[in-house]
């Protein structure tokens, strides 16, 4: 039995430590403290009783107030985790590692009045950059951490470390569970933080509705303003959109080689904005979701460079959540989905009221 969010939040306003799972608590869990309140004890239980690899969560204004930058592109980053470069207090530690040691550097990177110039690289902290939006933008641990500190009317930024069991393999299910038991901690779900901020917050909002023609036909485009990083993300929508009934849906970005060049390094195996519009047109219903996304110029070229066979490709990992794109669906109508993608893990779907009831890959066959 999973505890309610606020629950959760207020644990961590009295500075005590929680569990954080995926969905349902099958999934992996975490064990998540508020930043401003993790000293030594607190680092050396984590590191004694979890185990896993101690991290700092912090927002992307605290990360750019540090100086911190990603250690990889967050296209290339595995899961989309934003792994900075790791720190050190400047002073007042001695090799580092220590659970005193790294308290301190945490405290350091947390005290308001601290800059760039008070933390060293590389060290033995992990920062995590958040997503802006928190869990409503990427259903991760690390959002949730930065959400629970923030609701619990804290600095938003927290200390995550995976939990793993007896054989050194991440924790799930009854196993985290009975850790939360055995430590006298809540548990929650990203999930259910989702459901809560739903209900209590919102990360965009739906700006106007226009008739849009299309070489497909016409389709209803929603706009939705968002909050965080104030960019326009669009709906379009064909035909009658129901509750109870799954609707056929694809959720993306704009890519200049997939959707305007139609290029298909995979072989042709691949949707696209052009094949995703003619298969709801030929169906007469569906939702396309156009996420808004600025593209580098480094992004680009390193794409094809990959489609050249000059770089390798880097492997390709699920995305945790559908993000911006399931609070945009939720408010469109949808609950349940035939999902225009090759079969991936969605975890925290559940938590924007959304159920995946089939994937519905690309076949050659199919008529653009």
């Amino acid at each position: 039995m999973l505890d309610n969010p606020q629950y959760l939040i207020e644990s961590m306003a009295r500075g005590e430590m929680v569990v954080i799972t995926d969905d349902d608590g099958d999934g992996e869990g975490s064990l998540v403290i508020a930043a401003g309140h993790a000293d030594a004890a607190a680092i050396n239980f984590m590191a004694r009783e979890a185990r896993g690899l101690i991290c700092l969560t912090l927002t992307d204004e605290r990360c750019k107030a540090l100086g911190l930058e990603l250690m990889v592109p967050n296209s290339r980053a595995r899961h989309g985790m934003g792994f900075t470069l790791s720190i050190e207090a400047r002073t007042g530690v001695s090799t580092g590692i220590s659970a005193a040691d790294r308290a301190r550097t945490i405290a350091v990177a947390v005290d308001p009045a601290s800059t760039a110039v008070d933390l060293v690289q590389p060290g033995h902290v992990f920062p995590l950059r958040a997503q802006p939006g928190g869990v409503m933008q990427r259903a991760g641990h690390v959002e949730a951490g930065c959400d629970l500190a923030r609701l619990a009317g804290l600095m938003p930024a927290a200390v995550l470390v995976g939990i793993l069991d007896e054989d050194g393999e991440p924790a799930r299910g009854a196993a985290l569970r009975g850790f939360a038991e055995r430590h006298g901690l809540r548990i929650g779900s990203v999930a259910d933080l989702i459901h809560y901020r739903i209900l209590h917050e919102g990360t965009i909002r739906r700006s106007g509705e226009y008739p849009l023609q299309t070489r497909h036909g016409e389709f209803r485009v929603f706009t939705y303003l968002d909050d965080y990083q104030g960019q326009l993300h669009l709906a379009l929508v064909r035909g009658e959109v129901r509750r109870d009934r799954p609707a056929l849906v694809r959720v993306q970005a704009v890519e200049t080689l997939r959707d305007v060049l139609h290029s298909h390094p995979e072989g042709g195996q691949q949707w696209n904005l052009e094949r995703s519009l003619a298969r709801v047109a030929k169906e007469g219903a569906g939702v396309i979701v156009l996420l808004a996304q600025q593209e580098t110029p480094a992004a680009v070229i390193e794409q094809l460079q990959q489609q050249a066979g000059q770089k390798p490709r880097p492997p390709i990992f699920p995305q945790r959540t559908l993000g911006i794109g399931a609070q945009i669906l939720r408010d469109v109508g949808v609950r349940k989905m035939r999902l225009m993608s090759f079969p991936v893990s969605h975890k925290a779907v559940s938590g924007f009221e959304l159920e995946v009831a089939e994937f519905v890959p690309f076949e050659s066959q199919e008529q653009a």
